[in-house]
């Protein structure tokens, strides 16, 4: 089998069958979709029509309404698109925790073979760890997340330098659209009885209904769904593109895509967003470079460091010289100490920093080059950095949208060290890389950031939301 394909247990294809299941875990979408376009290939060679699965469970980590409006805003969108492909569609919300947990199972038992997402952190990890030894059928994951598979690197890379030459000698063989799915055999048989019937109507009060925490809201700025992030697609190329490499670092020019939580969920694929860069760059003459590093190599150098790092939520995981230099300065005095509930609640005496945490708190996620500061600030005022990392990790599992996934693990551990190298020595950050206010207000519009973040908490609306 192709890289991009992992058989995760044994089991035989069934037959005599009914059907191939796509089970969609992190890839919520129809377009762009190598997981499902793999289904489809092998409902198709086994002359058997196709069932896209797609649950949502109360029981996930940090599980909450913002999380659960974000994707069921998508699910209309994604029944329909899946409906009109000639597949079958269940989607199953698991409200309660005593609810059936058993559908996936039971769909599984008149299926041919199950074919899910390979993903190599949160939920999706879990189940396919613990599924394909159960399901009593064949059970292959495809990544549908990565540009180049994740599969195609055999070991963990140390930085974007090992990684980048690797990425650049086979992208071009692998920055191509994924065929549109034909399907040879109709779905007619009757919807699952588990199936959610779920409307834009009735997101608020699905979620309103379900076991989670309710005192975490839906994002100020975001809807989610496949619309909405063809809508920042849209945007980003029409608006933001050609001021990317310039101002990406400015947070109040918001050059950037906004993209990550389309990405997380996969609403959007990376490769489509790839393709469609290139395409808008060619035809108007720009040049996308710094666009296609962060969205392909820094983007799956954070997928390879989950994918063959154990404890990627962990700092034991990071290189020796940090080790050595966190030891090292392991009880150097701190000026400012603030305890973890202080900080979730953006209750310091910086400003920007507590601007930074309320933009989390209201967005559902941070401005890449400001969550820099925003983690090197919680280092540098915890009592250790264990538990500056472990405050980091609960704000990003319970607020953010772009949360437990490969680029969040990673983008946190660099505030410690990681794929970054050693800098001059100070107290507490010892040889890692230092972020201040100085540094930031030279750079950066401050003032106007921190304008832009008290008008969203003053008003609970924002002026910049598209969808």
């Amino acid at each position: 089998m192709e890289p991009r394909i992992r058989p995760l247990n044994d089991f035989p294809v069934r037959t005599p069958a009914s059907y191939v299941v796509y089970w969609t875990q992190m890839n919520r979408r129809v377009d762009s979709n190598q997981a499902l376009a793999y289904a489809a290939d092998q409902a198709n060679a086994l002359r058997l029509p196709l069932l896209v699965y797609e649950g949502l469970t109360c029981t996930y980590m940090e599980a909450n309404a913002r999380m659960h409006t974000f994707i069921l805003q998508g699910v209309a969108e994604q029944q329909k698109r899946v409906e009109a492909l000639g597949a079958g569609y269940c989607f199953y919300l698991r409200k309660r925790k005593d609810d059936d947990n058993t559908v996936l199972y039971q769909l599984s038992a008149d299926a041919a073979l199950v074919v899910t997402d390979d993903y190599p952190t949160f939920i999706a990890a879990r189940h396919n760890a613990s599924v394909p030894a159960r399901i009593g059928v064949a059970f292959h994951a495809v990544d549908a997340s990565c540009v180049v598979p994740m599969n195609f690197f055999t070991k963990r890379e140390w930085a974007a330098y090992t990684i980048r030459p690797k990425i650049q000698r086979v992208l071009r063989a692998h920055l191509k659209p994924v065929p549109r799915i034909e399907l040879l055999n109709r779905w007619r048989l009757p919807r699952p009885r588990w199936h959610t019937s779920v409307t834009d109507s009735t997101v608020q009060s699905l979620t309103a209904a379900c076991e989670i925490d309710q005192a975490v809201k839906p994002s100020l700025s975001f809807t989610g769904g496949r619309l909405a992030a063809e809508k920042h697609l849209h945007s980003f190329l029409q608006s933001r593109l050609r001021r990317y490499a310039g101002e990406k670092n400015s947070p109040g020019n918001h050059a950037t895509s906004d993209l990550s939580p389309y990405l997380h969920f996969g609403q959007i694929s990376a490769l489509e967003v790839a393709l469609a860069a290139e395409g808008y760059a060619e035809e108007h003459k720009l040049i996308v470079t710094e666009f296609l590093e962060e969205l392909i190599v820094r983007r799956e150098l954070a997928f390879n460091f989950v994918r063959y790092c154990d404890n990627y939520d962990s700092l034991d995981s990071l290189p020796e010289w940090v080790q050595i230099t966190m030891r090292k300065h392991a009880n150097d005095r701190r000026e400012f100490l603030y305890a973890p509930e202080q900080f979730e609640w953006a209750r310091t005496h910086d400003a920007l920093w507590n601007a930074c945490q309320k933009e989390m708190l209201l967005r559902g996620k941070i401005h890449g080059y400001y969550r820099m500061y925003w983690g090197k600030k919680i280092m540098e005022w915890s009592p250790s950095l264990e538990q500056a990392h472990q405050t980091m990790l609960h704000i990003h599992d319970r607020y953010a949208l772009d949360g437990r996934d490969p680029n969040t693990y990673t983008s946190i551990l660099w505030c410690f060290g990681l794929h970054d190298r050693p800098w001059g020595e100070r107290p507490i950050f010892g040889t890692i890389r230092y972020m201040g206010f100085d540094g930031m207000k030279r750079k950066t519009d401050v003032p106007g950031y921190i304008r832009e973040i008290e008008h969203m908490e003053r008003t609970g609306t924002d002026p910049l939301r598209l969808s």
